[in-house]
């Protein structure tokens, strides 16, 4: 029987969850945009990943935009306390489909709010600021967040797409619950954000943890595949699961039979050889 067997980690130092979680992007219309073709399907994956043990998932308000919110609202008790719901907070969509850096104080507010009222929970658990925005001072948009923690509208502040400088002058203004960059095995730009992370005790989040799809040329990572009875994918979260105790990969899918298969992969324990041979 397929569970999620990932060890836990402590978002935040209080919420804790299981390390791999669910990634909810993929819930909406293509290319991001709109509705999915089918809702009830997205609202059924939703549902099956908590029934597999999935305890953290992550969305944004500019998946869809809001739709993503919306579905998990609607699927799931958002409130209950053994599911931490994280979401972001910072980009603008237009019908281009394009992802537009807004990180103004007072429109970060009010997204959040909207936010809340989709997701149906209050406070929000884990708030991120989505992308750092070159037009807005960037401690103006963390400033922005922390008020929002102090006043009690969301619980932890995270950030994504962030370099280790950015990080730092964000732990000057508030505790930084999680990083989210992309990261996988075959793309690894943002070590050294993931060591900082490591040094810090924040939850680094490795968004596209499966490469969408495309891991490259991963040298042997085929070879463990065969020897584990596993997919490549597979493979590939079960390494983000070994690399390091901080990572929180977040598969996304709206297949379910994806999802089990992402799930399964908790169940894989790569040895030191197989890991050292992957990295």
């Amino acid at each position: 029987m397929v569970a999620n067997e990932s060890d836990t980690f402590d978002i935040g130092g209080e919420l804790t969850v299981h390390r791999l979680g669910f990634g909810a992007m993929r819930l909406t219309g293509e290319d991001v945009i709109g509705e999915p073709d089918d809702e009830e399907n997205a609202r059924a994956v939703l549902e099956r990943a908590v029934e597999l043990g999935v305890d953290f998932i992550d969305t944004a308000d500019s998946y869809g935009p809001g739709v993503s919110e919306r579905l998990i609202g609607e699927a799931l008790d958002t409130e209950r306390e053994d599911l931490v719901i994280a979401t972001k907070g910072g980009l603008l969509r237009n019908t281009d489909a394009d992802w537009l850096a807004h990180g103004d104080p007072d429109y970060l507010r009010n997204a959040q709010l909207c936010s809340r009222d989709r997701l149906r929970m209050d406070p929000i658990d884990l708030y991120q600021y989505h992308r750092p925005d070159p037009d807005t001072p960037f401690e103006d948009s963390i400033h922005a967040l922390a008020e929002l923690k102090d006043e009690g509208l969301i619980r932890h502040v995270g950030v994504s797409n962030v370099s280790v400088e950015q990080l730092d002058r964000a732990r000057d203004i508030v505790d930084i619950a999680t990083v989210q960059n992309q990261y996988n095995v075959a793309h690894r730009d943002d070590e050294d954000v993931l060591a900082a992370c490591e040094r810090y005790d924040i939850g680094f989040i490795p968004w596209f943890p499966l490469g969408a799809g495309d891991l490259g040329d991963v040298d042997g990572i085929e070879e463990i595949a065969q020897r584990h009875d596993a997919t490549t994918y597979q493979i590939a979260l079960a390494w983000l699961l070994g690399y390091s105790d901080v990572t929180l990969p977040i598969p996304g899918t709206s297949s379910l039979d994806h999802l089990e298969q992402n799930v399964a992969a908790s169940a894989i324990d790569l040895g030191d050889e197989e890991l050292a041979q992957l990295s």
